[in-house]
């Protein structure tokens, strides 16, 4: 008995030093219970005991777990993209987004599979978010963007939608001229070419003008027939840079042009068809709107079609065209020919600018002839001062003038301007002799009517001197020489009114 106890308790030591943790009866039922809910319910936090703590496994936290997924699609993504696979690239890039909307990185790479799949519309949208996580960072990239996108459209000749796309690139990078340029091409290419006119001046008002921007306006003006405007442009390129080629070839196909033109034009003048010179001599001028014998040329054709006033105004822009042309400089070895080339401009200047005042004399005188015939004696006695202002060698002038002085009853002035044509002309021409006798005569009667019959008699032989085949002088003269009881000269003045007009009712 003693022996067996012995047994037991020696049983129970050597379990105890091999298993030093051993617990209760009471502590290995709850563990089961513990076992047997794992069992059913997995390892959910809720069916924990009260006060037990789940342990933490850093591997299996939520964060971590959606950023490994979110760079294992990333890396998908970076691997199709290598294979040319951009679809595929399209769907892991979104799925990796979806996970991790707030990468920057993950829109642009999604937005170059886009790009390779000329997706453009997608592709500037995913850069447009990836900007707004960090403003500024991909402007040039956006831009370009759109740039490719107007492009592609302007090759299909969608030139509308093409243009909105370059105005997106040029909003996104203001300073980049080159997408506002496309912009204009699209303009002209759809036909809106006054909306590009306004867009140029536009850029010439912002940021000054250049030569290549006078030569792209004088340009548009071309295409809308504004032809003055596209040579003033193209003149005002040559000012800025004098060896431009593009602007040298602008000028010589519009002075080409303007030739053509004028020699057409002076074939139908030649042959009487005015208005039709009219009109093509109005093409040359459009075209080189700065030569001053264009300018002569319609002031001739406006004088012949009576627009007086059309003609005066192109004759005095004819002159002060002439008087504003640069004279050439002399220079080094060059002096004796500049001179002499020089010396010929002056002459051919001076020859042209006399054809220009005796082509503005003749049109005062012919609106003067004309304004007389209406009744319009003031007017046309000044149109007659200024061209007497221009040409004081013309009697002709002397007499129209006098013609109006005498119907506004200028007597003197009428006179004067007789005497004056009288002067100049030949002794024995008719026109000036008619007018002075009628003048005297006209003189004499206002004495006779006036009472002062000496200086009537005198003015009516100065009428019978200039004109005495007319009648009416000696019987004017015969009364004044009544009145002074002259009477046998009224005698042989009144025989004389017999001899020249026998039926005179007076007479009878």
């Amino acid at each position: 008995m003693d022996s067996s106890v012995e047994r037991n308790d020696q049983t129970q030591a050597e379990e105890q030093s091999l298993f030093p943790t051993a617990v209760s009866e009471e502590e290995l039922t709850e563990a089961k219970r513990k076992s047997t809910f794992k069992q059913l319910f997995g390892s959910s936090k809720i069916f924990l005991a009260p006060g037990e703590k789940r342990p933490q496994r850093p591997d299996l936290q939520g964060s971590l777990i959606i950023q490994s997924k979110a760079a294992e699609h990333y890396m998908n993504g970076k691997e199709a993209m290598a294979k040319f696979r951009y679809e595929k690239a399209v769907i892991c890039f979104t799925k990796a987004i979806t996970l991790q909307p707030e990468q920057t990185q993950l829109y642009v790479s999604q937005a170059e599979a886009y790009l390779q799949l000329c997706d453009f519309q997608s592709a500037a949208a995913c850069y447009k978010k990836a900007w707004l996580l960090e403003p500024g960072a991909f402007r040039d990239r956006l831009a370009f963007i759109y740039y490719l996108q107007g492009q592609c459209l302007f090759d299909r000749c969608l030139f509308l939608e093409a243009l909105e796309a370059f105005s997106k690139a040029a909003e996104v990078k203001p300073g980049c001229r080159a997408y506002a340029v496309r912009g204009l091409a699209c303009l002209t290419a759809a036909g809106h070419l006054t909306n590009c006119l306004q867009l140029v001046n536009d850029w010439m008002a912002s940021d000054g003008p250049t030569s290549d921007l006078y030569i792209l306006r004088a340009r548009l003006h071309k295409q809308l027939q504004q032809m003055s405007q596209c040579y003033r442009d193209v003149k005002s390129a040559l000012a800025l840079n004098p060896t431009c080629p593009v602007a040298g070839a602008l000028l010589q196909q519009l002075q080409r042009t303007s030739e053509q033109a004028r020699q057409k034009a002076e074939g139908r003048a030649v042959s009487g068809r005015l208005p039709e010179a009219l009109c093509m001599i109005n093409i040359a001028l459009e075209n080189c709107p700065q030569d001053a014998h264009l300018y002569l040329f319609r002031g001739i054709l406006y004088r012949r079609l009576k627009d007086f006033t059309a003609a005066i105004e192109d004759l005095v822009l004819a002159m002060e065209l002439s008087e504003g042309e640069p004279e050439e400089e002399e220079k080094g070895e060059g002096v004796i020919i500049g001179q002499t080339e020089a010396a010929r401009d002056e002459d051919e200047r001076d020859s042209f600018e006399k054809r220009v005042e005796f082509q503005l004399v003749l049109t005062y005188n012919d609106f003067a002839v004309q304004c007389f015939s209406r009744g319009q004696f003031a007017e046309a006695t000044l149109l007659l001062n200024k061209a007497i202002e221009e040409e004081k060698d013309q009697p002709g002038l002397y007499l129209n003038r006098g013609d109006c002085f005498f119907k506004q009853s200028e007597w003197c002035y009428a006179l004067a301007d007789y005497q004056q044509a009288e002067e100049m002309m030949r002794p024995d021409d008719p026109a000036v002799r008619l007018r002075l006798a009628v003048l005297h005569n006209t003189l004499g009667s206002l004495c006779f009517q006036s009472g002062r019959f000496r200086e009537a008699a005198d003015m009516f032989s100065r009428a019978v001197h200039y004109n005495p085949t007319v009648a009416q002088y000696y019987e004017n003269r015969s009364k004044a020489c009544r009145k002074l009881l002259n009477m046998e000269a009224a005698r042989q003045d009144f025989i004389c009114v017999l001899i020249l007009d026998p039926t005179n009712q007076e007479r009878l």
